[in-house]
């Protein structure tokens, strides 16, 4: 594997990886009430920095307002902010670069949050934000947003960039995995729906924003075109979406192969290679996929051999064990896995 392609350098924005193995953003749901990293969290990603790798850390919610379910991290707080530098510290000691998935549960917040737990923390990083909190069931469409819900939204995107700056990260990256983001490409009313320019708006104004703010060599972009997440296809709003990015001059962009996703129905559009032809050699360009140590190989040396390609793994940053309570596998509830030892969240190198 040493000739492989996979330890070619890259240059990925401001910074100059040594190798093509990226790590996946995955969501580990270990916060506090407060939705401050625990201190585990510290180990757990400095055992996944490898000298000049890339990490992406896990989705992380813009503001309670948007979508800050139980246990998501935030990333709005200055004792989010803390923990998470120290992550980054750790991070960097090893060698490595950390970007922040950013990203808003909304309207796929957890209905189940109190109501005496709405606003309990008033933003202390983001100030003057004033922003609708939408409890809606995952299930749900997403609703019309005027015109001030847009611009805060926005703005809480912005502030939540700026604070992962303070917080010692590399970059971010914008999420449209599901979510809200996604959710945006398939409204139908109002100036951000109808035609497929006016559905992509909203998620390129919110890039657009965070680029200005932090510099785009900072920022990456991450889609999903081939899920349909209780939804239609939205090949034809990714690809507006990807022509419209690659004039921002962005870090990277994110691209997810189909794939099965957990007990969600994906739909059948299999192909990213239009993706990858509208984005040409703009920047760099991730790809998940479920790939394993001899397919990446045979990726990145005879499918992209000459391209700027980087692969991305998640269950190989957490190699699966069985991490049993009470004769359960590791496919128990969160609720259940949560209760296990440290080795579950630190324990899979």
């Amino acid at each position: 594997m040493s000739s492989s392609n996979l330890y070619r350098p890259l240059r990925l924005g401001k910074y100059e990886l040594k190798h093509r193995v990226v790590m996946a953003p995955l969501t580990r749901l270990f916060t506090d009430e407060n939705h401050v990293q625990p201190p585990l969290a510290v180990e757990y990603y400095a055992q996944r920095a490898s000298e000049g790798g890339l990490v992406i850390a896990e989705a992380t919610v813009v503001s309670l307002e948007l979508g800050g379910g139980k246990h998501t991290p935030g990333i709005w707080t200055r004792q989010q902010i803390a923990r998470w530098r120290e992550i980054t510290d750790a991070v960097h000691a090893n060698g490595a670069h950390i970007f922040l998935s950013i990203d808003s549960l909304e309207p796929l917040a957890d209905a189940a949050l109190s109501a005496d737990n709405r606003g309990r923390q008033s933003s202390e990083i983001n100030d003057g934000l004033s922003l609708k909190r939408c409890d809606s069931p995952s299930e749900s469409l997403p609703h019309v947003l005027d015109e001030e819900e847009v611009k805060s939204t926005t703005r809480a995107f912005v502030q939540a960039a700026r604070n992962a700056m303070a917080a010692g990260f590399d970059g971010v990256e914008v999420g449209a995995n599901g979510y809200f983001i996604y959710q945006s490409l398939h409204r139908h009313t109002d100036k951000y729906g109808g035609h497929v320019e006016s559905r992509v708006r909203f998620a390129l104004e919110v890039t657009t924003a965070i680029a200005d703010a932090i510099g785009a060599d900072r920022v990456g972009f991450r889609m999903n075109p081939s899920s349909a997440f209780r939804m239609s296809s939205l090949a034809p709003e990714f690809s507006c979406l990807t022509q419209k990015l690659r004039e921002l001059k962005l870090a990277y962009i994110h691209i997810i192969k189909s794939h099965a996703i957990t007990n969600l129905e994906c739909d059948k559009y299999e192909g990213i290679k239009p993706f990858l032809a509208i984005w040409g050699q703009s920047s760099p360009v991730l790809i998940a996929g479920d790939f394993t140590p001899d397919s990446a190989k045979s990726a990145l040396d005879t499918e992209y051999p000459n391209s700027d390609v980087a692969l991305v793994f998640g269950q190989h940053f957490l190699a699966v064990q069985e991490a049993k309570s009470s004769g359960s596998p590791l496919g128990s509830q969160i609720s259940e896995l949560r209760s296990l030892n440290a080795s579950f969240y630190t324990g899979f190198v």
